[in-house]
């Protein structure tokens, strides 16, 4: 039986089960009586603020919930439904391994394991995510993981003794979190927008939703380039990479703070999100970027002494090293050669499902609205149109995007379509 994998972060949960790989960020957005969570409620966090929570992981309790949120009572019930989506797009596997922070307090923890017993399928396992990633990094000196989650960072501390990496300490770094680095670099981006072009993307919810969409990507191309064009609504700003490092000052002074003097073997993993804030690599120059994968890697080669079925879950929070090296110069990681299994062959999407009505899709082109069309691109569907009004399950599309059975497309005002597939 496979047992599928669960990675909790709020920054973005991720699911494996099998070739299903599913990403949800902890945002939870009501509609109607209905909660939405994930990229969806994501890309509506500025246009219906009043309908958004975003602190149910990381204030994972059981009292009554301020502000009210339609018929959840408390932040236990929204993680109970975020955990019934998540399991349900998963393809409802029977059972589930989580790997969650640190930094969870122990009541959360008893709390998280409750909910599950009222969820559609077994918990397995129960281990540190911060842990599960350092048993990839063996070398001798002190090891840290940076963890950046919705509200706060956390810096946990570990240490290598005998063959296995232990858990030692947590520390949070308050107003550090993803929301926070996010509206500092907005509100320099912001006043440059200002400076260039006499056009405020915040004046109105809809291009300040517009600009938080475009800046994970004006990120990836700042670190690469020294500057980067960034638009919204016709109007375009220059954007430094040099104007943003202040953004990061806090995070840059408490983490340091808290980990003390580094020595030279001393070693910091960082998850990827965290690789994309301007400065964070010139300020922690022995920092490692985990893969996106890692936990799921870790996860996959610890799993048979992680499972505890039939059992009362405990916290692991101590793993034997794996037989994974760092370089020098800490660029990447060097695991023994094995054969990779080759990559299945994507499911395309056969019809295009517009409210009751599925027409049959073709590979050469498929005209959509605002000219806008569906092609096959290297074995994967793509949009290729000339406006900018085209969303993928709520996100701005990014061109070159590929899209999967599931995706939903939100094209000009408002048409909606879904990608599936029709069985014969």
């Amino acid at each position: 039986m496979t047992i599928a994998l669960l990675d909790i972060n709020d920054c973005n949960l991720q699911l494996w089960n099998g070739d299903t790989h599913l990403q949800s960020p902890g945002y939870a957005l009501l509609q109607g009586k209905q909660y939405r969570f994930g990229a969806p409620a994501r890309a509506a966090a500025r246009l219906q603020p009043r309908d958004i929570n975003t602190r149910y992981w990381w204030q994972l309790s059981t009292e009554a919930l301020q502000p009210a949120l339609g018929p959840a009572r408390h932040t236990g019930d929204l993680v109970h439904a975020h955990l019934q989506e998540l399991h349900r797009e998963a393809g409802q596997p029977a059972e589930i391994m989580m790997a969650v922070s640190a930094g969870m307090q122990r009541e959360q923890l008893a709390l998280l394991l409750g909910i599950v017993q009222q969820c559609p399928f077994d918990a397995v396992g129960l281990v540190s995510r911060s842990v599960a990633l350092g048993s990839l990094y063996s070398g001798s000196g002190r090891l840290f993981h940076l963890e950046i989650q919705l509200h706060q960072a956390i810096i946990s501390e570990m240490e290598e003794s005998a063959g296995r990496i232990e858990l030692q300490r947590t520390v949070p770094l308050p107003g550090c979190g993803l929301l926070q680095l996010q509206e500092r670099l907005v509100e320099v981006i912001a006043a440059a927008f200002i400076r260039q072009t006499r056009f405020d993307p915040r004046r109105k919810a809809d291009t300040e939703q517009q600009l938080y969409d475009s800046l994970p990507q004006a990120l990836r191309t700042l670190g690469r380039e020294a500057e980067t064009n960034l638009e919204v609504k016709g109007y375009r700003a220059r954007i430094n990479r040099s104007d943003l490092l202040p953004a990061g000052q806090r995070l840059f002074d408490s983490a340091p703070q808290s980990m003390g003097a580094l020595r030279p073997d001393d070693r910091i993993i960082v998850d990827p999100i965290a690789n994309l804030l301007p400065g964070l690599g010139e300020r922690l120059p022995s920092m490692h970027v985990a893969q996106p994968s890692a936990v799921r890697e870790a996860l996959q080669r610890h799993q048979q002494q992680l499972v505890q079925r039939g059992q009362a879950l405990s916290f692991v929070t101590s793993l034997p090293c794996l037989d994974v090296k760092i370089t020098p110069s800490g660029s990447e990681l060097i695991a023994p050669p094995q054969e990779k299994p080759s990559a299945p062959a994507p499911r395309l999407a056969t019809h295009l499902l517009q409210g009751a009505v599925a027409r049959p899709l073709s590979a050469a082109g498929s005209p959509l609205e605002n000219d806008w069309e569906l092609l096959v691109v290297d074995g994967y569907w793509q949009l290729r149109g000339h406006a900018d009004n085209a969303l993928v399950n709520g996100t701005r599309y990014q061109e070159g995007q590929r899209l999967a059975c599931g995706d939903t497309l939100t094209i000009g005002a408002g048409s909606e379509y879904m990608l599936i597939e029709v069985v014969p």
